[in-house]
C-alpha cells in the first residue's frame, strides 16, 4: 500500500505577473488533479488549493503562503509532501518523478 501523499497548489486567482499567458493556478490545480488520477490510477492522494492571500488556519500553509509573497515565487507552486516541485508553470514530469519516489507507479 502506497502512502498518502500530499500534493499542495499555492496560488492566487489574479495571474503571477510573470506567468500572463500561462493556466491561472485554479486551472493548473483542476489539470494536476485530473493528470495525477490518470497517471496512477487506484493510488491514494491528496490535492489542495491554497490561496496565498486567504490560506486556511493551518500554521504550515499559511507560513507558506506568507513565504510565496514574500519571495516573490512565481505561482502556481506545487508542494509534493512540503517539497516544491514546480514553480509557474510546473512540469508533469518533475511532478511524476516525486510522487514515484513515495512508491507510486505508472499504471
Amino acid at each position: 500500500m502506497v502512502k498518502e501523499v500530499e500534493v499542495s497548489v499555492y496560488g492566487a486567482e489574479v495571474l503571477c505577473p510573470s506567468c500572463v499567458n500561462l493556466p491561472s493556478s485554479k486551472e493548473t490545480f483542476e489539470w494536476l488533479e485530473a493528470a495525477i488520477s490518470r497517471k496512477f490510477p487506484n493510488q491514494p492522494f491528496k490535492i489542495s488549493y491554497i490561496d496565498i492571500y486567504n490560506p486556511p488556519n493551518d500554521e504550515d500553509k499559511k507560513l507558506f503562503a506568507e513565504r510565496v509573497i514574500e519571495e516573490d515565487m512565481f505561482y502556481p507552486v506545487v508542494l509534493v509532501e512540503q517539497e516544491v516541485v514546480g514553480e509557474g508553470n510546473p512540469k508533469l514530469k518533475t511532478i511524476y518523478a516525486e510522487l514515484e519516489k513515495y512508491g507510486y507507479k505508472a499504471e
